[in-house]
């Protein structure tokens, strides 16, 4: 076809132009036959200057197509729609490189129309790429060569007030948020889940706190974050950050009267209020907006992107695990977020990248992509990390009840705590042991979900919701888990949610004969992530090295038989880091089974070997705590 043979007249002359010189030097001489058109030969360059304005570059570009200057911008169209012909001023024929298509469409894509070049702060990453640019000759002024430099980010001294220490990924984290907000960036901090994300926020918040203090100024602070974070995030800041005063922003009974937010340094909110306060919440100025778990704005068209974007502040930040977590269109709505335009129209990036990138699977749009939005996001894994790492790390996630579930434990607490304490009192406490333990079992399975008592419960559970999501977290890491309770009811419910969802998964219990042939699979298996084992079958002899997350979904009463689960993922001559989670319902028998443990650990590793005997060493002091 004709396109075809323009194609390849193109790419001779393109191939003679690349390789002029040479070719002169060895004494040929160029002869075209004489057509309609007179295509030139000759070396093309650009040169670039870039300058910088408050939140624009400005960028002065000629492009000689040998002895013949022209502005850049007279190209744009011809980038745009990748002509290959350019007609110059003598009439000749310029051939444009097909390479400067992809090199050069997002400039004039992303540029800010009218007559001269200009992009936002925001587009570093596409200066530079032009720096390292073979063809192009750029020029950049002083500052911008200290910003294209930003893999050394200065060090910032710590906050006073912040209780604990960072690790030093931990600690560049915290320097780069710095960065960020010397240079109005917004930025993605997208480390493994367990690295700390968290610590690192908060310790940029409190050293904002302090910044401020110094220079007459309160601003107030937004984290927005699924409800089953609230707490983690009240907890840790309790603990490293103490100085803060925070305001959770939730409930039905909130207060819609903003102005309290005045004096507080950080209001702690979920997506659902904010899709429901957005009008409220959008007369606010904030000093940052933080979204936790970002990969809930991933959908363009869903309410909660909408109103995150409604609301106002000087700096944005993100922090997300897995922020691509299906498509690399999830990006967008997060990079849009954080700087507004950083990857031009939805539809242009749709067409520009997501399906150059997953459709026709083009190496050069990847790095071109990595290139523009490399200075926002931050990741860092597990692997990266593991020299900093503790050979195990373990944390408590607290988990809200869902409201049905509290309800129902609640009424069935009292029932049990009346019947106890009125036998404490008449004497018939002794032959109660069967029945205490019977609502304490009963107890323990309502803080799990509600259903393990009861068929035909049929709404939610809050510990569920909170597995579910942090699994979500790790299995799209490409983590292997595995996930213990005491419970085989326990374990069933995710059974079923598994098999629904289609996640592989291995199971054992007391009742598993080929037990030997199961652990194999699993170690060999690389596809194969999650293992579910009740405890009590996994007591002995089971060598799992290949997980590097542990789940632990109940407390037991006998902490030594706990960390016997533990070491089974963490045995010596492991290379795997590990991460313990420990789902603890808010306010329930579990809290008070954790508080004990903690008291009576001492004892546990001496002399108690069984739930029961760790259950008789319960005093009724013990036990009316627990039922308070």
């Amino acid at each position: 076809s004709s396109v075809a043979e323009g194609d390849q007249s193109y790419a001779a002359i393109n191939w003679v132009n690349e390789h002029i010189s040479e070719l002169e030097k060895n004494l040929f001489e160029l002869e075209q036959h004489s057509g309609n058109k007179k295509f030139l030969f000759a070396t093309n360059k650009i040169d670039f200057e870039i300058k910088e304005d408050n939140d624009w570059f400005d960028i002065n570009a000629i492009v000689y197509f040998g002895a013949h200057p022209i502005p850049f911008i007279s190209l744009k169209q011809h980038i745009l729609h990748k002509r290959r012909e350019f007609t110059l001023p003598d009439g000749s024929i310029a051939i444009i490189p097909e390479k400067w298509f992809s090199q050069y469409g997002s400039i004039f894509s992303l540029t800010d129309g009218g007559k001269n070049l200009r992009l936002k702060k925001h587009h570093i990453g596409l200066i530079n790429e032009l720096a390292d640019d073979g063809i192009a000759n750029v020029t950049l002024s002083r500052k911008l060569e200290k910003l294209n430099d930003f893999e050394n980010i200065a060090d910032v001294s710590m906050p006073i007030h912040f209780k604990g220490d960072l690790r030093s990924y931990q600690k560049a984290g915290y320097n780069w948020f710095s960065f960020l907000r010397e240079y109005h960036f917004g930025g993605c901090l997208a480390d493994d889940m367990g690295l700390g994300k968290t610590i690192q926020t908060l310790a940029m918040l409190q050293k904002l706190k302090e910044e401020d203090e110094a220079n007459g100024n309160h601003p107030t602070s937004l984290i927005i974050m699924p409800t089953s974070l609230i707490y983690n995030w009240m907890n840790e800041a309790k603990k490293f950050t103490p100085k803060l005063k925070i305001h959770a922003h939730i409930g039905t009974s909130r207060d819609k009267d903003i102005s309290i937010f005045a004096p507080y340094d950080i209001i702690i909110t979920t997506y659902g209020v904010t899709r429901v306060d957005v009008e409220l919440l959008s007369t606010f100025y904030f000093n940052y907006i933080i979204l936790d778990e970002s990969q809930n704005i991933k959908n363009p068209s869903s309410k909660s992107f909408k109103a995150v974007k409604a609301l106002k502040s000087r700096n944005r930040l993100i922090l997300s695990g897995t922020p691509v977590e299906n498509s690399v269109s999830d990006l967008w709505t997060q990079l849009t977020f954080l700087n507004p335009g950083l990857l031009g129209t939805q539809s242009y990036f749709n067409e520009e990248y997501v399906q150059a990138i997953e459709k026709k699977k083009d190496e050069e749009k990847a790095r071109k992509l990595q290139a523009i939005i490399k200075p926002f996001v931050l990741r860092r894994t597990k692997e990266q990390v593991a020299a900093e790492l503790p050979a195990k790390t373990e944390q408590v996630f607290y988990c809200n009840m869902s409201e049905d579930q509290a309800a129902y434990y609640e009424k069935t607490k009292s029932a049990y705590r009346n019947d106890l304490l009125s036998s404490m009192d008449d004497g018939t406490y002794a032959k109660k042991q069967v029945q205490l333990l019977q609502g304490l079992t009963a107890l323990r399975q309502l803080a799990n979900h509600p259903v393990m008592i009861d068929d035909e419960y049929s709404s939610d559970s809050g510990k569920f919701e909170s597995v579910v999501h942090a699994l979500d977290n790790v299995l799209k890491g490409g983590h292997k888990v595995l996930i213990f309770s005491q419970f085989v009811k326990h374990l069933n419910i995710f059974r079923n949610y598994f098999e629904k969802e289609d996640i592989a998964f291995t199971y054992l219990d007391g009742s598993t004969r080929n037990r030997g042939e199961i652990v194999a699979e699993f170690q060999e298996n690389k596809s194969l992530k999650v293992f579910l084992i009740s405890i009590k079958a996994g007591g002995v002899g089971l060598n799992l090295t290949q997980a590097d997350y542990v789940f632990i979904l109940d407390p037991w009463w006998n902490p030594a038989v706990e960390q016997q689960a533990i070491d089974r993922t963490h045995r010596i001559g492991q290379e795997k880091k590990v991460f313990i989670y420990k789902f603890i319902a808010k306010d329930t028998v579990e809290e008070k089974i954790l508080a004990l443990q903690n008291r009576k650990k001492r004892l546990a590793s001496s002399l108690i070997t069984t739930e029961e005997s760790f259950f008789k060493s319960l005093s009724k002091e013990d036990i009316r705590e627990i039922l308070a």
